[in-house]
């Protein structure tokens, strides 16, 4: 293998604002312009991509702006080319699924955003077919690698909590409905006929982020709701919003770990971040955010008094230390795509496949069931 080998991406769905931004220039591009991904035995593979997608204009302009030659609005002349063994897809969901399954079919190793299908079967028989293709697969899971989560995950491993007794996260921002301010988000996510929902779009996270740093989700509890039934679209006229805005769970977890996370678009944020987590143990707690972990153990912990009486004097923030970097975080997009890279080139580990996502996908599911019946729905294992 020599430093100038290169790696063919089809790349569908980089006209939207998570395939482009994240995906597009803050990955593939960040990758090339770093001389590609060193791999195990020092040398390095760079990624050479065709950007595919339903507009030609868009196409054109994005390939002209970044000095890229290949572009092509038809999938199958794309997925055809041998000289590209691996496609990524950052579609709408709706599109995904069936341009999943065409590239496997057609031999491609595949990377994609998640969910991965419109329901559970979908994303479980998207599993078997990679299987029996024996194509590797992997499923977006970004949040891992950000470095409020990375140092969280250094705290969970050098056993700093002790017993970890629960995780409360909040997660959300105040989405104009776009009437008298432009929304932040497009009007599909509050369509459910299109895919919209807060829970099918972030409870996939939340799934992966429980199960890797704390333990497998053993029952969820949820209820989803839709605050403002009515917002206005990209052309400012008003549509009825038919998917879940806002969704508060409770997650029990293996071991006996509580979690509740709030999910809104319909909060005033109050918080350091846009998400936090609190992590609460025997010996010590953490606050941990995209960014930022601050810490209290248990040997600094105050002592509060509760006296509704006299106005509280402690400044509770204070209190909490932040946790040092110790070294530049990466992009959390990037750092995932360099790690599937590493797999397909020389099967280094992946733990993020297919079946992953598919447990995202069902505990989306629950949290939506649980909703609509008002009850606790229990998770056993899932296999294919």
């Amino acid at each position: 293998m020599t430093a100038e080998r290169t790696l063919g991406v089809v790349m569908n769905g980089v006209t939207g604002r998570m395939g482009y931004r994240q995906h597009l220039v803050r990955s593939v591009l960040a990758i090339r312009e770093q001389g590609g991904v060193e791999l195990a035995d020092g040398s390095r593979i760079q990624l050479e991509p065709v950007l595919v997608g339903r507009n030609a204009d868009k196409l054109r302009e994005i390939a002209r702006r970044h000095g890229l030659e290949r572009w092509t609005t038809d999938l199958d002349a794309a997925l055809s080319d041998d000289g590209y063994p691996l496609y990524f897809d950052a579609q709408l969901t709706q599109a995904r699924e069936k341009s999943l399954v065409t590239a496997m079919d057609a031999g491609k190793h595949v990377y994609t955003e998640k969910p991965t299908a419109e329901s559970l079967d979908g994303a479980l028989d998207l599993a078997r077919r990679a299987k029996a293709a024996g194509v590797k697969n992997g499923v977006v899971h970004d949040k891992l690698y950000l470095p409020g989560l990375l140092k969280l995950k250094r705290l969970i491993d050098s056993g700093f909590f002790g017993r970890i007794l629960s995780v409360r996260g909040e997660f959300g921002y105040w989405v104009f409905e776009g009437d008298w301010q432009t929304a932040q988000r497009p009007s599909w996510n509050y369509r459910a006929e299109d895919g919209g929902g807060i829970v099918l779009d972030m409870f996939c996270h939340w799934s992966y982020v429980l199960e890797n740093l704390f333990g497998t989700v053993e029952s969820v509890l949820a209820k989803a709701v839709t605050h403002i039934p009515e917002r206005f679209d990209e052309r400012g006229n008003a549509y009825a919003a038919t998917a879940d805005d806002s969704a508060y769970g409770i997650f029990e977890l293996a071991g006996g770990i509580v979690a509740q996370i709030n999910s809104s678009w319909c909060v005033r944020v109050n918080r350091d971040e846009l998400v936090e987590f609190q992590v609460d143990g025997t010996h010590g707690s953490a606050v941990a955010g995209l960014h930022g972990c601050k810490v209290q153990p248990r040997v600094a912990t105050p002592k509060p008094v509760w006296n509704p009486d006299l106005p509280t004097s402690e400044v509770f923030r204070d209190q909490w230390q932040d946790v040092p970097d110790n070294a530049v975080p990466e992009n959390g997009f990037k750092a995932q795509w360099e790690q599937f890279v590493r797999h397909v080139v020389e099967d280094a580990p992946n733990s993020y496949d297919f079946l992953a996502g598919a447990r995202g996908l069902r505990f989306a599911e629950a949290g939506l069931l649980s909703s609509r019946e008002g009850r606790r729905v229990e998770l056993g294992e899932l296999s294919l």
